[in-house]
This record gives C-alpha cells, sequence and structure tokens, in this order.
C-alpha cells in the first residue's frame, strides 16, 4: 500500500480519498481553507461538496500543504485548473521529488495551457507525472458505484505502475501515454456538456443531443490532433467516454449551466446557485481562442462562447449550427 497525498478537498478528492482508504492505502487529504479541513475533522463529512457521506477514521485531514505532503509517495492534485498552478508552487517551494498527477480538467485561465504544461513550467519537463481523467462523477465514486478512468503520462511505464498501484475493486484505471489526447478529451467536452445541456433545454430531443455528442467528438479529435495527441485516444474512456457522461448524465454541472441557459437564466446566478466549479465555463474561452490559433474549425464551441458571452440566444446559436454550409462528414 501506498502513502498518498490528495491536494484538493472538493467532491472529487473527497471521493478519491474515500476510496483509496477503503482498501488501507496511507491517505492524507489537504484543504487550503483551514475551516473546512477543521469540520472534517471534527464531523468526518464533507458538508460541502459530499454531504452525508462518511469520512473514514483512517483519512488524515490537513490544512497545511508540508505536513499533508510529508513522506508521500504520490502527490494526486485535485483542485480546479484555476487553482494547479499555485499548488505546484508550493511543492516545488518545499522540494517535492515524488510522482505527481492531477485530476482537474480545462485550460489554465490567461495562459491557455492545458495541465500538463502547468506541470512542466513548474515542476519541470522531466518531473514524473500524469493525468487522471475520463468518466467520473465524484458523487458516485464515493457511494462505491463502478468507475473506469484513465491514466496518462509520458512515461507509460509510470502510467502503468500507478494504474496497477491504485486499481479498486470499483475504480479501474487504464493506463494510456498520450497525455495531450486524454487532457483535451477533458477540457473541451465540458464545453459540449453546456451546448448538450442547452439543446434539452430547449426540447430539441435525443436526434440533436445525438447529433451535438457526435460532431463534438470529432471537434475534440480534432484541437487533440493539432496539439500534437492521438485520435484514437479520443475514441476511449478519456474522450467518448468522458463526453458521454457529462453530456447525459443530471449530475453532470456543465450540463445543468446548459439547461439553466436554456431556461432564460443569467450565467451569474446560475453559477452562484451551482454550488461547485463549472469548468466548462471557463473552458470555453481558451478552447475558442486555441482553436483559433491552431486553425481548427470548432463551431459548435464558438455557439456556446457566443451564448455564454450574451451575443446570441440559445435558440439562435442552435439554428445557426443547422444554417451552415453542407459539407461531407
Amino acid at each position: 500500500m501506498s502513502k498518498i497525498a490528495i491536494l484538493g478537498a472538493g467532491a472529487w478528492g473527497t471521493a478519491l480519498a474515500m476510496t483509496y482508504a477503503e482498501v488501507n492505502h496511507d491517505v492524507c487529504l489537504w484543504s487550503f481553507d483551514a475551516s473546512h479541513a477543521a469540520q472534517m475533522r471534527e464531523t468526518r463529512e464533507n458538508a460541502r461538496y459530499l454531504p452525508s457521506l462518511h469520512l473514514a477514521e483512517n483519512i488524515r485531514i490537513e490544512e497545511s500543504i508540508v505536513p499533508a505532503a510529508a513522506g508521500a509517495e504520490l502527490i494526486l492534485i485535485a483542485t480546479p485548473v484555476a487553482g494547479l498552478r499555485e499548488t505546484l508552487q508550493r511543492l516545488q517551494k518545499n522540494g517535492i521529488a515524488v510522482p505527481v498527477l492531477w485530476a482537474c480538467k480545462g485550460f489554465e485561465t490567461g495562459t491557455g495551457l492545458l495541465p500538463h504544461e502547468v506541470v512542466a513550467q513548474v515542476l519541470g519537463e522531466d518531473h514524473p507525472c500524469g493525468a487522471l481523467t475520463g468518466p467520473s462523477f465524484a458523487q458516485e465514486v464515493a457511494q462505491g458505484l463502478p468507475c473506469a478512468i484513465t491514466l496518462a503520462s509520458r512515461d507509460l511505464e509510470l502510467a502503468n505502475f500507478w494504474a496497477r498501484e491504485l486499481h479498486h475493486p470499483r475504480l479501474r484505471l487504464y493506463a494510456n501515454d498520450d497525455v495531450i489526447g486524454a487532457e483535451t478529451g477533458g477540457a473541451v467536452k465540458n464545453v459540449l456538456a453546456i451546448a448538450a445541456g442547452i439543446s434539452d433545454g430547449l426540447g430539441y430531443g435525443f436526434n440533436a443531443r445525438a447529433a451535438i455528442m457526435t460532431r463534438g467528438l470529432a471537434e475534440i479529435a480534432r484541437m487533440a490532433v493539432a496539439l500534437g495527441g492521438r485520435r484514437e485516444t479520443l475514441m476511449g474512456l478519456a474522450g467518448m467516454g468522458d463526453l458521454i457522461l457529462t453530456c447525459t448524465g443530471d449530475l453532470s454541472r456543465n450540463r445543468r449551466v446548459g439547461l439553466a441557459l436554456a431556461g432564460g437564466q443569467p450565467l451569474a446566478e446560475i453559477l452562484r446557485s451551482l454550488g461547485h466549479v463549472a469548468e466548462g465555463v471557463l473552458t470555453t474561452q481558451v478552447a475558442v481562442r486555441r482553436a483559433e490559433s491552431l486553425g481548427v474549425d470548432m463551431p459548435i464551441t464558438r455557439a456556446v462562447h457566443d451564448v455564454l458571452a450574451g451575443c446570441v440566444s440559445p435558440r439562435s446559436a442552435v439554428e445557426q449550427l443547422m444554417a451552415r454550409n453542407l459539407r461531407p462528414e
């Protein structure tokens, strides 16, 4: 069994801590919020993100990153993308040398970088690392329901080792060496989930949703290849699997954003009521910018961007997509 520091006590970080503590890994869960950490220690519950689910006594909870990471054999960062760089900088300041995995999806706002690019900037190109991604609702994982995800690293030996080490009877990991493809799938599917939510909210039916998902997957693949990833990666868990889940599942925060937009709610109000980060909202603008710089055609992503920016109504955005010039599939 391994000593694992999970940095980020949101829903996903907490679900992973619960999962790995169950099979007797030595798990420490870190929250940057001291009051949040104290509440979890006292009540053995993460009431903010996973209410009514018990945190086992063998999960150590820390509000300071130094003792949380001390002696760890693996660092697993489960903050939103917005918190990734700062968390890495704290680790780098304290001379972290062990492998680092991250479970966040999206592009860094401002720089437009994927998580592995942020990691390379802070920890260096040669630091052992990888991405944990794929179709995974934290609520279901925390409840012990079956799940399969991807562990992607340029070092396939490292990916295989930690996929075996982190295997759980109800959480299966598949090793992959295409970090770019896996991360692109995890980032852009959130944008497409907003599109699927808009379509569903407007009552356009299952046919329209299937079209959005299928053509959306083509958009993801085009971007991944342009960035240096492999198209076939997007046919697996990190692409198609994650897209299907987040476009159809009722637990999808990004899909709920689309549903609410279709219902006429202002974006600011939607985000306030959500209570969790919806990465697709932040990802959309960056995805459009990177697509333009790469010369990649992403019409659905662009349509979501225009809706979020208030440039076009949800209904008009769908109508404009349907009116585009015909072309071969």
